[in-house]
């Protein structure tokens, strides 16, 4: 075998290799309904986020309303994770929900997350009225993910359905 072709073949097989022992991250899917209590204004922007032990940030799992110049209304988010990174998220729906109004999305969990002392966090933020950091926030525990939770700002409550 030329010197050439035996480089590329060790590169190709060592890819192979690491990719074979490089472990997705397994998620399960649950249907989230988000309920809005009846409020007048704009479009509620909601922010959905996984919490490590320590209440650090670790993911975005879901973000309502698609107009970024209103995302550092969601002030501890904004200032841990979107403010400073700037990720590419693909947690995002299209329009914000206005009071009263529901909206439906599947968050994506990681599997190892659950029972592990993790969170999950909703904030939430009305154009000139209001942010509320934790809105709703509990721990991910697979008890926890079968009952509606209630939130104290613009949401109503939420209730999470597995896939």
């Amino acid at each position: 075998m030329k010197p050439k072709f035996r480089i590329l073949f060790i590169i190709a097989l060592a890819f192979i290799i690491t990719a074979s022992f490089t472990r997705s991250e397994e998620t399960v899917n649950y249907k989230c309904m988000i309920q809005l209590t009846n409020y007048t204004g704009e479009g509620a922007y909601v922010v959905v986020s996984l919490l490590n032990a320590e209440n650090k940030y670790e993911e975005t799992l879901y973000v309502q309303g698609d107009d970024n110049e209103w995302y550092r209304d969601i002030e501890e988010w904004w200032k841990n994770v979107y403010g400073i990174k700037r990720p590419d998220i693909d947690a995002i729906t299209g329009a914000t929900v206005s009071g009263g109004e529901r909206s439906m999305t599947v968050l994506k969990i990681p599997v190892d997350k659950i029972d592990a002392g993790y969170k999950i966090r909703f904030e939430s933020a009305v154009e000139d009225q209001e942010y509320y950091m934790d809105d709703l926030e509990f721990e991910l525990t697979t008890e926890n993910l079968k009952t509606k939770k209630e939130g104290k700002g613009f949401i109503r409550y939420v209730r999470m359905i597995p896939q």
